[in-house]
């Protein structure tokens, strides 16, 4: 949609308009408590087989691996990896959602955890837990090559030097020359809490959803992510690119800890070093394979142990673990009050903000795993749609179907208690956030401009529903 252009004056009368409105409402910020978030569904509490399942998940959710000789099984870590245990990265406000205030990764340099390796510049006590990723190869000048797409993860720490990894010898990834060459982006985790309910949707309720999604007044056009196999939707990650919650577990464990598994069984290099993009990798040196000794998958089920959940792999009691977790309940009175989140709900949906998160795009199919996950309403403010969101917040890279400046529309429920927002965790303040999906080329920009029309009070009102959330 175009936009007239107002003359100078005008314009700068408006800027300075919306400059005082930005000091006379706030962000109420991170919501203190859990409100129960992090406790299992409750058709999962009633049934102690299920509980079983669910509380072994928990527990292998926050154990740390080790690279091999750990006393409690927790091997396979590395060669390289971002962190040792899924609770690092996914703790706020409670296990199994996101990065928490204090950053794990921030003590593993120079420590026994990666004893070889410095600290990456963008890794601060304080700031979010970060996968980084280089959208583009370099050319021999070290300048990114726009033609010659990356996108994958480049671990931060290597298992070099600890005591448990032998002659295993790995440099770090070149995160200096990358932002040097503006070819640097990051990624921060995504909650978990009721993930079990939006892999339970149906595509077809998802596609109905979209065709009224797409009557709309605002720009706002949208499509889905499909999985390369079977063509169906995809629905995990900040760019839809996972099917399954066991796809998600899988990819994680190997790319985030190094970890194979029965999803993901091999070892993982770097892009450059797989050959992808003309590189001319060969691969992970020898020494750097099998460290654990005891052949691959490092992680596999244990048809021999008891009780009925230790049998499960570990990718296997992760998927379990998300799966049943329950989604995060909503406050109807703080912060602000239940007429201001009420009032700042219905202009939440009147200025087109819920034509992308849509309070729920649907109920759930019916569940052959437990009752909480069959034909219940999915609360969580996204229609799992990816969008264009603009060169403001285009990081330039691409999966499965998702382009360099396409995302799957954030589930917004939990947001009262996420710490760092947007899917690089640039800023902890919603005011900046929402103001970020106002750029060129944003599906969301006409919607952005209307936010920013309203008045403080109005504003307020949004941004306490969010905090509500």
């Amino acid at each position: 949609m175009k936009h007239r252009k107002l003359p100078l004056v005008t314009l700068t009368l408006v800027t300075l308009f919306l400059a005082g409105m930005a000091f006379a409402q706030t962000d109420p910020g991170v919501q203190g408590g859990s409100r129960g978030t992090g406790a299992p569904l409750a058709s999962v509490a009633s049934d102690a087989g299920l509980t079983s399942f669910f509380t072994d998940g928990q527990k292998r959710f926050q154990d740390v691996e080790s690279v091999k000789g750990s006393p409690n099984g927790n091997n396979g870590l590395g060669p390289r990896f971002n962190s040792n245990s899924c609770v690092s990265c996914h703790s706020q406000p409670a296990i199994g959602g996101t990065g928490p205030a204090v950053n794990p990764q921030f003590a593993f340099a120079g420590s026994s955890i990666a004893p070889a390796d410095s600290r990456p510049f963008f890794i601060t006590q304080n700031g979010p837990t970060r996968e980084a990723r280089f959208p583009f190869f370099f050319n021999s000048d070290g300048s990114a090559n726009t033609n010659n797409p990356n996108g994958g993860v480049e671990d931060l720490f290597t298992v070099t030097r600890r005591t448990d990894a032998g002659s295993c010898s790995l440099q770090q990834p070149s995160f200096n020359a990358a932002a040097a060459a503006n070819n640097l982006i990051f990624r921060i985790p995504t909650p978990t809490f009721g993930a079990g309910l939006m892999e339970n949707l149906d595509d077809s309720t998802l596609l109905n959803n979209q065709v009224n999604n797409l009557n709309n007044n605002f720009g706002i056009s949208g499509t889905f992510n499909h999985n390369g196999n079977d063509g169906t939707i995809s629905r995990f990650g900040w760019k839809a690119q996972n099917k399954s919650l066991h796809i998600f577990a899988g990819e994680a464990y190997n790319v985030e800890m190094g970890i194979s598994n029965l999803v993901f069984q091999q070892d993982r290099p770097l892009p450059g070093e797989d050959g992808n993009g003309g590189s001319g990798g060969t691969g992970l040196p020898a020494n750097c394979l099998n460290l654990t000794g005891t052949g691959y998958p490092e992680d596999t089920s244990n048809p021999d142990s008891t009780p009925n959940a230790a049998v499960l792999d570990d990718v296997s009691a992760f998927a379990n673990f998300m799966r049943l977790l329950a989604p995060p309940p909503p406050s109807t009175t703080t912060p602000g009050g239940s007429a201001s989140i009420a009032r700042g709900r219905a202009d939440f949906i009147a200025i087109g903000c819920a034509t992308c998160h849509n309070p729920t795009p649907g109920n759930t199919q019916p569940s052959n795993i437990t009752a909480g996950l069959g034909s219940a309403p999915v609360n969580s403010f996204s229609d799992i749609e990816i969008h264009h969101m603009g060169t403001g917040l285009a990081d330039n890279v691409g999966q499965g179907g998702a382009g360099g400046d396409q995302f799957r529309t954030a589930p917004l429920w939990g947001l009262g208690q996420r710490i760092f927002l947007l899917h690089d965790g640039r800023t902890t303040n919603l005011i900046t956030a929402i103001n970020a999906h106002d750029s060129n080329g944003s599906e969301a920009e006409l919607a952005t401009d209307l936010f920013q029309s309203l008045s403080a009070s109005q504003q307020q009102d949004v941004l306490n529903f969010l905090r509500s959330l």
